[in-house]
């Protein structure tokens, strides 16, 4: 039976990218939010998520810090989507024909260069395949869309100008979301994510974060947010190398626990072989 992947957004949005890139013979199932995602796993009607973490423009994706936690999901992979932004058109359109275009505001943002120089007025839709298809649907050849290259195939439109963002290096991670853990093969290189919150003692983080660097656990990513709005409850997302059970990495998390009053992880998995070429 063909799995389902489900994510947020509208079909071609560039989470509905990423779910093609890695799952291409999975039914996608589209949700109006991350919690709708998230639910769509828990209650059956889909077998995973793809949900993303962050952005190397604009930082973490905070609701995903919050919700992740506390949805009873394991992370069982990890994906990289070079965010890509190109100008679409109704059918028969040309460049010159378009006067103003339509896309979710950071993509419009990505592209002020672009616009600028060919005189192209912003308009903010809902979001950037949703903009593809009220174009689509409209019919105005004055009007272009600014989306992905899916987006754009999904709904008819021709491509006008293809990758015209500003930042060439923009890229969102995106996160493999599941109801049970997944078995990670020992020979692969992996990366494992767990949150914790530091117990109120003197120099509780420093000495927590210290069990790593004895033991030689290279430590990917830490993140601090607060904790149901308090300022005195902090909690910590962290990604490190390794797998639970390795001696290194399992020794500096029995040294964490100690300077801890929660900690729980998230998921072990495979490092992207897209990580390798970022940068």
């Amino acid at each position: 039976m063909k799995q389902t992947i489900s994510f947020q957004g509208e079909l071609g949005a560039y989470s509905h990218q990423a779910c093609v890139e890695v799952f291409p013979e999975q039914k996608p199932l589209p949700c109006h939010s991350f919690e709708g995602a998230i639910a769509a796993v828990k209650d059956g009607r889909a077998d995973m998520a793809m949900l993303p973490v962050e952005n190397s423009t604009y930082g973490r994706v905070a609701d995903i810090h919050t919700l992740l936690p506390e949805s009873g999901l394991h992370i069982i992979g990890e994906h990289f989507v070079r965010v890509h932004v190109n100008l679409f058109g109704i059918k028969g359109a040309q460049l010159s024909d378009i006067k103003s275009a339509m896309s979710h505001t950071v993509l419009l943002g990505q592209s002020r260069v672009f616009l600028g120089e060919h005189g192209i007025k912003p308009v903010i839709g809902a979001d950037t395949a949703g903009s593809a298809r009220h174009v689509a649907k409209l019919g105005d050849k004055s009007l272009g869309a600014l989306s992905s290259e899916l987006a754009g195939e999904l709904y008819g439109l021709d491509l006008l100008a293809r990758h015209i963002e500003d930042n060439s290096h923009n890229t969102t991670r995106f996160l493999v979301t599941a109801p049970k853990p997944q078995a990670a093969a020992r020979a692969e290189k992996l990366i494992t994510t767990l949150i914790f919150e530091v117990r109120n003692l003197p120099s509780a983080l420093y000495k927590a974060m210290g069990g790593f660097a004895t033991n030689g656990v290279n430590m990917l990513k830490l993140e601090s947010y607060m904790v149901n709005g308090s300022f005195t409850a902090t909690q910590f997302y962290a990604d490190v190398e390794g797998h639970p059970e390795d001696e290194g990495l399992k020794r500096a998390l029995e040294e964490l626990a100690f300077f801890t009053s929660s900690l729980r992880v998230l998921g072990t998995y495979p490092v992207s072989g897209h990580r390798e070429g970022l940068g």
